[in-house]
């Protein structure tokens, strides 16, 4: 047994090094294996707890396992979402991702959307929150992530206007679609990674030999099928290759966005502006 304030200053010490914010990490590995809200460590910080959940939790966190699949919770966009290993962390940048995609919706009185690569389900589900009439198809080629998806989506009250199917891009994905929404795989196979991202799955996260020929699938399929409208998320250093294949393709609207870094982060485009 040791008192709160004692686990939580040995948690910060014991990830000092692994971590950029070690105290903030050990309070959420302790409120988790306590059962608790964050802030109820400080109510209670001279209280004395086992120490055995606490210490599995850091052990864990000490060998680079992220900090959500050790409390399997994500915060993202004010929401909580469940997450496992074996599915993309979702990151605050693709909040920017779903903003441009909900304000093209707005604008355009979209209804039918389809999003490849969905994950644990969050960009689905937050549209779907976020537009009532909207009809969303989202896939997966990871039956793990379709299985978390439809699970975030159940708790979030829009399984019903989700359609989840697990195929790789949009094969035996029937029906017409006023715009296409992804955050895919867009890392060079050959870039190094931080050594808790590396627990992340890799199929998730490697675009290919230069990063963005996913991307460049997705907007063939996207001319292909005849959707009119793309909201993708991109590597900040992809802007000049995707801005000349666009171009070259024949698509003459389109507008890049950065995130709050400054760092482009992605793009918007009007695929009916191909001649």
């Amino acid at each position: 047994m040791k008192q709160i304030h004692e686990l939580i200053d040995i948690g910060a010490k014991e990830l000092k090094d692994i971590s950029r914010r070690p105290k903030l990490e050990a309070e959420i590995l302790l409120s988790h294996a306590l059962g608790c809200e964050r802030i109820d460590l400080h109510r209670r910080y001279y209280e004395s707890v086992e120490t055995d959940a606490f210490l599995r939790a850091l052990s864990l966190r000490k060998n680079h396992i992220p900090i959500e699949y050790i409390t399997e919770q994500v915060s993202f966009y004010s929401e909580t979402f469940a997450i496992r290993p074996g599915v993309l962390i979702p990151r605050p940048e693709t909040e920017l991702l779903i903003d441009h995609t909900a304000q093209l919706i707005e604008e355009h009185a979209l209804s039918h959307i389809v999003e490849i690569g969905t994950g644990s389900g969050i960009i689905a589900i937050m549209l779907a929150k976020r537009f009532p009439h909207l009809s969303v198809t989202a896939v997966d080629i990871s039956p793990k992530a379709i299985e978390l998806a439809k699970e975030n989506a159940q708790s979030q009250g829009v399984a019903d206007r989700i359609e989840f199917k697990e195929t790789s891009l949009l094969d035996n994905v029937e029906g017409t679609f006023d715009l296409l929404v992804s955050n895919p795989p867009y890392i060079a196979n050959n870039f190094p990674l931080d050594a808790t991202v590396c627990h992340e799955p890799a199929n998730a996260l490697f675009g290919g030999e230069q990063g963005d020929e996913l991307i460049r699938s997705i907007i063939d399929l996207c001319l292909e099928r005849r959707i009119p409208w793309l909201t993708i998320e991109m590597g900040y250093d992809q802007k000049a290759p995707l801005e000349s294949y666009l171009t070259e393709r024949g698509v003459s609207a389109f507008t890049f966005y950065s995130d709050l870094a400054g760092l482009d982060r992605g793009f918007t485009a009007n695929m009916s502006t191909v001649g």
